[in-house]
């Protein structure tokens, strides 16, 4: 059975746990319901590599951090989005799957690098929220316009911060400004795409890199892009 308007979304999520990507990507099937769409789950990227089934996907929504992506998987991906089929993810699900895979990154455009934590002397060094810091994300001047980011203005977090790396066929809608602090290698700051769109063949490919967890995923500002961009990425 197809959504009310005949558009079917696919939710592939798995990976690493540290993401929850079963939970966070609860958080958004609701809306997608709502918008129409019928919503398939899986737990794999199997499905990418059966064309009949790719064909009729009007949205990807991918939430699998790290893992391993087959070849036939990932052509099966490439070939639906390459004829019209939208991808749409966040953070670990989107920018840090597949890193076996050069021609993934290739597609999506971006692949995180690190995400930079506090000072050494932080007395929670070793855990996941060592990695937790404040830090802006600054909107674009082509942000303004768009339909995924119109009307929101720059916003803070607390969370990780993605240091990823990219090219220019990206079209950047905010970004993020690593800062240098006394401790770190690097010895000038460096800003990164922090929402980015992409076009590839027919498709439409959104990414976010803030969403490391279901908290900041219910961040307004996040949640708000995050539901935009996966309309706008859809068939």
């Amino acid at each position: 059975m197809t959504g009310e308007n005949g558009r079917k979304a696919l939710v592939v999520r798995g990976g690493w746990e540290g993401h929850a990507p079963v939970e966070a990507t609860e958080l958004f099937v609701p809306f997608l319901e709502k918008q129409g769409f019928e919503v398939v789950k899986a737990d794999s990227p199997a499905l990418y590599a059966d064309p009949a089934f790719m064909s009729g996907v009007d949205l990807v929504v991918q939430c699998y951090t790290m893992g391993t992506i087959e070849r036939a998987e990932l052509q099966g991906l490439e070939a639906a989005i390459r004829a019209g089929t939208g991808m749409a993810g966040w953070h670990g699900g989107i920018a840090d799957s597949f890193r076996n895979s050069s021609d993934y990154l290739h597609l999506v455009g971006g692949q995180f690098a690190c995400h930079p934590g506090k000072g050494p002397d932080a007395d929670d060094v070793g855990r996941q929220e060592h990695y937790f810091v404040p830090y802006t994300v600054n909107m674009s001047p082509e942000a303004a316009g768009h339909p995924i980011t119109e009307g929101i203005a720059d916003f803070d977090l607390v969370t990780e911060q993605y240091w990823v790396l990219t090219d220019d066929y990206v079209d950047v809608l905010a970004t993020t400004t690593q800062r240098v602090r006394p401790w770190d290698p690097w010895h000038r700051e460096v800003t990164s795409p922090a929402i980015w769109t992409r076009r590839w063949g027919k498709g439409r490919i959104f990414v976010a890199t803030p969403g490391h967890s279901v908290d900041v995923l219910q961040h307004d500002s996040v949640r708000t892009v995050i539901e935009r961009g996966m309309v706008w990425a859809s068939r």
